[in-house]
């Protein structure tokens, strides 16, 4: 698997899980349980981890939908 992008924004989270749901891309959000570890603060971001085949039409999703920004950087 391959980082997406990585956000302490759980409402952007949600919104990006549910794009690449939409288009059928397997997925999964790394980190989730970290809060344990910071105090539930939010200070540990959270990754959006994709299939390594799928992860230029997953990139091309989030540029789509305005969310380029929130890309991790490209290999």
């Amino acid at each position: 698997m391959k980082e997406l992008m990585r956000s302490n924004d759980a409402v952007l989270i949600s919104f990006v899980d549910a794009l690449l749901n939409d288009a059928d891309i397997e997925h999964f959000v790394a980190d989730v349980h970290m809060s344990i570890l910071d105090g539930s603060l939010g200070v540990l971001p959270r990754r959006v981890m994709v299939d390594p085949e799928r992860l230029d039409q997953a990139r091309r999703i989030l540029r789509d939908a305005d969310l380029g920004h929130e890309l991790s950087a490209a290999d």
